[in-house]
């Protein structure tokens, strides 16, 4: 017995001693395959998360695999304007939300501003005034919609239905800004800021961002020791004595990555759900809604005949006959009123259409890239101060900007980091850009233009009428008047104007609880002004995936 307790001793040694063997040789955990040395010693030297597993779901999304499709449409195109011709595109794995940005969740967004920069201050009632939704887009000069401007957006009886009457800009800024409050508490539960300073050392001074706390994390909160050393972590000391790991990194995985409004061929991938048409590595035919099916009715037993989303059934027919609505809706639904499409998505055909990131052209140009399409980049960089550090916004440095409507909004805030245009250094020998400003690219040059023979001519007059480009919308000017502090307004009358389209027009997609079953088709594409609102357009927020392609799991690929 005595012999037989041995040897289990000896080969438990064994396997034991193979298994640090192992671990020793190959380099994994908290040492440096390349070089040997320790990662994450508590004498100090190199800090980085080797225990990292996988982004997490960030809050209200939905994760995407990423893949190839046919984006744009094959099937008949009536309208003859021919702007989403099929092209293949590959997206990355991304998350996106569940449902619309509700009026609940935007309402939250508007306090957070009254709170920190009181509309009553004059340094800051244009902030608060520019986010505002546009509540008067609900009026029609031959339709009594009163009781939707008063209370769409803040009665509590449609606090989950989708927000309308926000522009691009007001979209863009709410992901900018929901990336910092999801980043901030990510931060205080990882221990790294004061828990509820939110509440308790919150103000204009004293802010919150993302790109600030990264770059130059002891001014964030305007330099508040209190709460940005203020968390639950254990102060780490190296072998001098000095403090480490004050503050996060990117290293440690625990800042997330931010949020976004999803690019065209994101949100239509999404809005597909091809998953279930999925065999093996190809699929099998296409899809014309979010759901199976080439019809907008559903076929199931239980609730065959039933609408499959929210939109107009016909002239005058918005929602059916009283007492058997169609799809139990006149105007917008609140969400989730339908079911999802295969990725979990909600709403990805009617109910309302939704901003996308890209600046509108008509014509997709897959033969340039097929990989992550996206037309709208405008590249910066972070502002420096002559001792080389990031120059932060201050109250008495907050840019405004006048739209052509008018209407006021801020373009940074305090605290937030200045940004200026990348130059030559950035873009000196680079293949791959070589401009800050990049949503013209290949399109609405001279190359592009109705007149593009006269490229080709030895001689040319660079003073040429430039109305006669292909993109020359009507430029409205609006004006500040510094002697009466009003807004002049002028309209553009040119009648050599040819187009709608410049480069501050962007795509949105799906169709709405206004428009016919043709536009629920998610290839289908338009365009609106970015600073402009209707009552139809609302918008969903996305992530980009980091790390692998596919959400980790036990189950096995085909």
């Amino acid at each position: 017995m005595k012999n037989v307790l041995n040897l289990k001793f000896i080969i438990a040694l064994m396997l034991f001693a193979s298994i640090v063997g192992c671990k020793r040789s190959s380099g994994s955990g908290n040492v440096d395959t390349a070089t040997g040395w320790k990662i994450n010693a508590k004498q100090g030297g190199f800090q980085y998360n080797t225990s990292y597993k996988e982004q997490e779901t960030p809050p209200g999304t939905a994760f995407i695999e990423g893949g190839t499709f046919t984006m744009g449409k094959v099937q008949d195109d009536p309208l003859h304007d021919w702007n989403n011709s099929p092209n293949q595109q590959h997206v990355q794995s991304f998350y996106m939300d569940e449902t619309e940005v509700t009026n609940l969740n935007y309402l939250f967004y508007l306090d957070y501003l009254k709170g920190v920069y009181p509309p009553d201050d004059p340094n800051y009632a244009l902030i608060y005034k520019g986010a505002l939704p546009d509540t008067l887009v609900w009026r029609n000069r031959l339709g009594y919609n009163e009781m939707m401007t008063e209370n769409y957006l803040r009665h509590p009886g449609y606090a989950n239905y989708p927000v309308v009457g926000v522009s691009w800009i007001q979209a863009v800024e709410y992901a900018n800004w929901r990336s910092n409050r999801v980043a901030e508490l990510a931060l205080q539960e990882a221990g790294y800021l004061k828990r509820d300073a939110q509440y308790t050392d919150l103000s204009a001074e004293s802010t919150f961002d993302v790109d600030t706390y990264i770059n130059a994390p002891s001014q964030t909160y305007g330099g508040n020791e209190d709460v940005i050393k203020g968390g639950r972590r254990k102060p780490q000391t190296d072998a001098d004595g000095n403090e480490i790991n004050v503050f996060a990194n990117r290293e440690t995985g625990l800042i997330p990555v931010k949020y976004r409004l999803p690019t065209e061929a994101e949100w239509e991938y999404a809005a597909l759900g091809m998953s279930e048409l999925r065999s093996y590595n190809v699929y099998r035919g296409r899809k014309k809604y979010p759901w199976d099916g080439q019809y907008t009715r559903s076929g199931r037993r239980v609730n065959r005949g039933d609408q499959l989303a929210n939109f107009k059934q016909g002239k005058g027919d918005y929602g059916g006959i009283a007492g058997w609505s169609d799809d139990g809706a006149d105007i917008t639904a609140e969400v989730k009123s339908y079911e999802p499409n295969d990725y979990g998505l909600y709403d990805m055909a009617g109910n309302v259409a939704e901003w996308v990131a890209d600046v509108y052209r008509p014509i997709v140009d897959d033969e340039f890239n097929d990989f992550n399409y996206y037309r709208g980049n405008v590249y910066t960089k972070n502002a420096l101060n002559e001792d080389g550090t990031v120059k932060i916004v201050t109250v008495e440095e907050i840019v405004y900007d006048t739209l052509s409507n008018g209407k006021i909004i801020a373009r940074n805030l305090p605290g937030e980091i200045a940004k200026i245009p990348v130059d030559d250094e950035e873009t000196y020998l680079r293949t791959q850009f070589d401009k800050s400003d990049n949503r013209n690219f290949r399109d609405g040059d001279r190359r592009s233009s109705r007149y593009y023979r006269e490229n080709f001519e030895e001689e040319r007059d660079e003073n040429a009428d430039l109305t006669r480009k292909m993109y020359n919308s009507p430029k409205h000017k609006v004006e500040i008047d510094s002697a009466e502090g009003r807004l002049l307004r002028e309209y553009d009358k040119s009648s050599s104007r040819t187009s709608l389209i410049n480069d501050e027009v962007r795509v949105y997609k799906g169709g709405s609880w206004r428009d016919r079953a043709y536009w629920i088709d998610p290839a289908q594409r338009r365009y609106f002004p970015q600073d402009m609102a209707t009552d139809y357009i609302g918008f969903r927020c996305a992530v980009s995936r980091v790390g692998s392609k596919s959400v980790k799991s036990s189950k096995k690929r085909n």
